[in-house]
């Protein structure tokens, strides 16, 4: 049965039909010169010990030979261009569809990493591997069949290899196939494991759990070296026992030729020619180590597939709609995360999402702009679903600024303007709204500074990223803790500046800080995923539970 990796790995084999037409062309160039190369040999040969003219032989032998390499020059260099050029692609259309997954992706980023780079290039190369086999195979039958026309007992000697042959590669693919795929697999998650403890350093070195840690990344090392042991023993066994059993052929095969040799049947050159011949037959059990290759190209592309069959989210049809910023969630369900929660923010209103580590306060923020889909209830901008806008207008419709935001451009202007067409005066008034233009006025090249070159605390990283969410005009904008490394004062000035930069925009704020509480219109406050009060800050105050969700934080 076909699965979904194979039908990739098809995919990729077609995909580029001209070069892998010239490849063959090459391969079928070299295959032919192969076979012609020991009847050539055995005719220059025979002409040499008669004492015949030999050089119309020799000049044979020398050009089938010049044919040969280069065909297999010209052959390795078009294999490179159509293995990179497929790995390219790959990556390209699983960058896609990773990004198109967003959020809702399944896949770890360490095992992401691990697919878009070795998986990508190991299912690349499918089309090379398939062409080496079918050279090989051409080669062996090729060389049966010219062996039985020089000698047909020489080939019935040859014959008594084929079933050890099969059985080497059929026990090699047998062992080799499951191996692969979990080698595959755990690499995938130790590159996973890896890169959550590189971003966690800081984190790691202060709580003084090196060690531990270095053992939870670790963990899966003993079952990558048994996969990696079982597949590299398979493949040592199927090596000694294919070099054992070319000689003993050869051998075999040397001794019938002998017999004919002394019948007359056969000349000097025409026994080299066997044993070329022999050489020739015995070479696709030489290649049998690409089945390995063939494996892991196999179990790369499913594990390809698994990417690209996810299913994307659905992308919406409505385009931009006219209001002030009205949000509505509706009986809104995140396992794990929300339960049922009903919430009304009319356009303009400036809400605080306030409660204990735990309480659902992210989830809440994420879905109103679709980077979470709850798994029962409906979301509303404007009376709209957000399922039913377009991404693109999703984006300009709800901006995010996070506490801990990923920078993304060359320099510190592009950073800002990251995903829209913003000048750079749009640039420069957000970095003023968002308290930010002072520092990046002194850096060396100012906006056009490298983002590489510039030094960033972890507000001041906090600050560009919400420049970045003011530069894009949105009706509804989401500060996911975005100013927790400000202080009380720069944080106000912030809001001041938000206020004037983006007047009667709803903002929606997650905070700890009873201060911004005050300064909201409302205060949504959550408790377990559920909603447990919504109202003035005032009101909430009177409750010991909304109370204590300042004091622990103060604490």
């Amino acid at each position: 049965m076909v699965g979904a990796g194979d039908r990739l790995l098809a995919a990729v084999a077609r995909q580029d039909r001209t070069r892998l037409a010239l490849i063959l062309l090459t391969a079928l160039a070299a295959t032919t010169a192969g076979l012609l190369l020991p009847g050539a040999l055995a005719a220059a040969v025979d002409a040499a010990i008669s004492g015949q003219r030999s050089w119309p032989q020799v000049l044979t032998l020398l050009a089938l030979g010049a044919i040969d390499i280069t065909a297999d020059v010209l052959g390795g260099l078009l294999t490179v261009a159509v293995t990179s050029t497929a790995s390219a692609a790959l990556r390209r259309r699983l960058t896609r569809q990773l990004l198109g997954l967003g959020t809702r992706s399944r896949f770890a980023e360490g095992d992401a990493i691990s697919r878009l780079t070795g998986d990508c290039v190991s299912a690349g190369s499918v089309a090379s591997i398939l062409v080496q086999l079918g050279s090989a195979a051409c080669l062996s039958v090729g060389a049966i069949v010219l062996l039985a026309f020089l000698d047909w007992r020489l080939a019935v000697v040859f014959f008594g290899s084929v079933p050890i042959a099969l059985w080497l590669a059929r026990s090699h693919l047998k062992h080799t196939a499951d191996d692969v795929l979990t080698y595959q697999q755990v690499s995938g998650e130790i590159s996973a494991r890896l890169l959550d403890a590189v971003r966690g350093l800081r984190t790691i070195a202060a709580s003084g759990t090196a060690d531990r840690e270095t053992h939870r990344v670790l963990r899966p090392l003993p079952e990558l070296g048994k996969a990696g042991s079982g597949m590299w023993q398979t493949q040592a066994r199927m090596i000694w026992r294919a070099a054992l059993l070319l000689p003993a052929v050869e051998v075999a095969v040397l001794i019938a030729a002998g017999f004919g040799v002394l019948n007359g049947r056969l000349s000097v050159g025409d026994v080299l020619a066997a044993l070329g011949y022999v050489a020739l037959g015995m070479g696709l059990v030489g290649q049998i180590p690409l089945l390995t290759t063939l494996a892991r190209a196999r179990s790369c592309a499913q594990r390809i597939s698994e990417v690209l069959d996810s299913p994307l989210p659905p992308r919406g049809r409505v385009g931009a709609q006219p209001g002030p910023g009205a949000v509505e969630l509706r009986h809104v369900t995140v396992p794990g995360a929300l339960t049922d929660v009903d919430l009304t923010i009319p356009g303009g209103t400036f809400l605080a999402v306030v409660g204990k580590s735990g309480s659902g306060k992210s989830a809440l923020v994420s879905v109103l702009g679709g980077l979470i889909r709850p798994e029962e209830g409906r979301v509303l901008l404007d009376g709209v679903s957000t399922g039913r806008l377009r991404p693109e207008v999703l984006r300009y419709y709800v901006a995010y600024a996070f506490e801990r935001p990923a920078l993304l451009g060359d320099s510190v202007a592009e950073a800002v303007s990251y995903g829209t067409r913003a000048g750079e005066a749009a640039v420069r008034n957000a970095c003023q709204a968002a308290q930010v233009h002072d520092l990046v006025v002194r850096l060396p090249d100012g906006y056009h500074t490298p983002l590489s070159e510039t030094p960033l605390s972890g507000g001041e990283a906090q600050r560009l990223g919400l420049a970045r969410a003011i530069v894009r005009n949105p009706r509804v904008l989401v500060l996911d803790d975005a100013t927790a490394s400000l202080d009380t004062v720069t944080e106000v000035r912030v809001d001041e500046a938000i206020e004037n930069a983006l007047p009667g925009r709803t903002r929606v704020v997650v905070t700890h800080r009873a201060g911004t509480a005050a300064r909201a219109d409302l205060v949504a406050w959550l408790e377990n995923g559920r909603l447990r009060g919504l109202g003035p800050h005032d009101a909430l105050w009177r409750e010991p539970g909304y109370r204590a969700v300042f004091t622990e934080d103060d604490e």
